[in-house]
C-alpha cells in the first residue's frame, strides 16, 4: 500500500486496521472448521475423507455464527483490556510526576508544545535501552521507557526518544500495532501453543479409539449417528484409516495457516513508521543530533525481556536476534541514522 505524506500514512494505517479486523473473523472461522475436522476425524476414524469433511462442514454450518460472536466478544475484551495485556507482556508500571519529575516534565513539555493530550507514563524496570507507545484513542495512550534508558541517555536524547513515541501516537501507528498484535495477533499465541504441544490430541491413539468404537458397536464414538448408520459408513470407508489421516493433516495445515497468516500480520506494520517517527521527533525537538545519538546508544543494548509478538511496539527491536529483510519489524539503526543525516541535517556520528 503506497502512501504519500503524513495524512496518507495515517489513512493507510486506518485501512490496514480495518482489513486486519475483518481478517481476524475469517481466520477464526477457518480455525473453527479445522477443529471440527480434527474432532470428526478422530470420532469417525476409518471413514473416507469425503465423508469426514462433509460431516465436519455440516457441523460448521450449524455453528459458524459462534465464531462471529466469539470475535465480537474478543474485540470487546481487547478494547477494554489491551493495556493490561501489554503491561503483562512488558512488565511496565505507571509513574506520576512525583516519581520521575524530570521524565514527566520532559514528556509534558513536548505535549504542551504541540497541543497533544498527555499520555500515561510508564517505566519498565530493565537495564535494556528501549521505549514504546501504545493505545487506541485519545486519553488512552501510553508512553513507556526502560530504566536503562533513563540511566544512560542525556536529557536531550531522552527528549528525542519521547518525541519519537509521541509521533507514533500522532501518526496513529499505535492503533495499528494494537490491532495487529492484540486483536488479530491472538492467533499467533494460539499457534505457538499448538506447535509446542501439537501432539495433545493424540493422548488416545486412533487405533484405540477405533477399537473402542468397534467393541461397543460403534456407539461410543459416534457423533449424532445411529449404530446402523455408523456401520454403513464404516463399510463405506472399508476400515481404511487413510481418510481420517488426510482429514487430520488438512486440519493441522489449516491451523498452521492461521498461525502463519497471524505471524505475517507483522508485514502490515510498515517499517516506514520508524523513519516517520524519527522525522517527527526531529520536528518536535529541532535537534536531529540528539535523535542520532539516542539511536546510537539504544543500539548498544536494546534487549528487553518481552514476547516476540510485542517487538513492533518498541523504538528498536527488543528481541536479542534480529530477523533479516522483510521479516524484520524495524529498519536497521544505521539506515535510520543515514536518513536523519540526509534529510534532517544531522551531523555524522563520531
Amino acid at each position: 500500500m503506497q502512501v504519500y505524506g503524513l495524512y496518507g500514512h495515517i489513512r493507510a494505517n486506518q485501512i490496514r486496521s480495518a482489513i486486519l479486523l475483518a481478517g481476524f473473523v475469517l481466520l477464526l472461522q477457518m480455525l473453527q472448521f479445522s477443529l471440527y475436522l480434527l474432532f470428526t476425524a478422530f470420532t469417525e476414524f476409518g471413514l473416507t475423507f469425503e465423508t469426514i469433511a462433509r460431516d465436519a462442514f455440516a457441523s460448521f454450518q450449524r455453528t459458524w455464527p459462534v465464531a462471529t460472536v466469539l470475535a465480537l466478544a474478543w474485540f470487546t475484551i481487547a478494547w477494554f483490556s489491551h493495556h493490561a495485556l501489554i503491561r503483562m507482556a512488558t512488565g511496565a508500571k505507571s509513574v506520576e510526576r512525583k516519581d520521575e519529575p524530570k521524565l514527566y516534565n520532559a514528556l509534558e513539555n513536548l505535549c504542551v508544545s504541540r497541543g497533544i493530550p498527555m499520555p500515561r507514563l510508564e517505566i519498565m524496570e530493565t537495564p535494556g535501552l528501549n521505549a514504546y507507545a501504545a493505545g487506541l484513542r485519545e486519553n488512552d495512550y501510553v508512553v513507556a521507557v526502560t530504566r536503562g534508558l533513563l540511566d544512560k541517555l542525556a536529557p536531550d536524547e531522552l527528549e528525542a526518544v519521547l518525541a519519537h513515541e509521541l509521533t507514533h501516537i500522532r501518526n496513529r501507528d499505535t492503533q495499528l500495532m494494537v490491532v495487529a498484535v492484540i486483536f488479530a495477533g491472538i492467533f499467533a499465541f494460539f499457534g505457538d501453543m499448538i506447535i509446542r504441544g501439537w501432539d495433545f490430541p493424540y493422548g488416545v491413539s486412533p487405533t484405540s479409539r477405533r477399537t473402542r468404537s468397534e467393541s461397543d458397536g460403534g456407539g461410543g464414538w459416534s457423533w449424532g449417528d445411529s449404530s446402523s448408520k455408523r456401520s454403513d459408513r464404516d463399510r463405506e470407508g472399508g476400515g481404511n484409516a487413510g481418510g481420517a489421516l488426510i482429514a487430520i493433516a488438512v486440519a493441522v495445515a489449516i491451523i498452521l495457516i492461521t498461525w502463519g497468516v497471524s505471524t505475517i500480520i507483522r508485514f502490515a506494520l510498515s517499517r516506514s513508521r520508524e523513519y516517520l517517527a524519527d522525522a517527527g521527533a526531529v520536528e518536535l525537538t529541532k535537534n536531529p543530533d540528539a535523535m542520532v545519538s539516542a539511536l546510537r546508544k539504544i543500539s548498544t543494548n536494546p534487549t528487553v525481556p518481552v514476547i516476540s509478538r510485542m517487538e513492533a511496539f518498541f523504538i528498536e527491536q527488543p528481541i536479542g536476534e534480529r530477523l533479516a529483510g522483510i521479516l524484520s519489524t524495524h529498519p536497521h539503526i544505521e539506515d535510520r541514522i543515514a536518513a536523519l543525516q540526509r534529510y534532517a541535517g544531522a551531523n555524522a556520528p563520531n
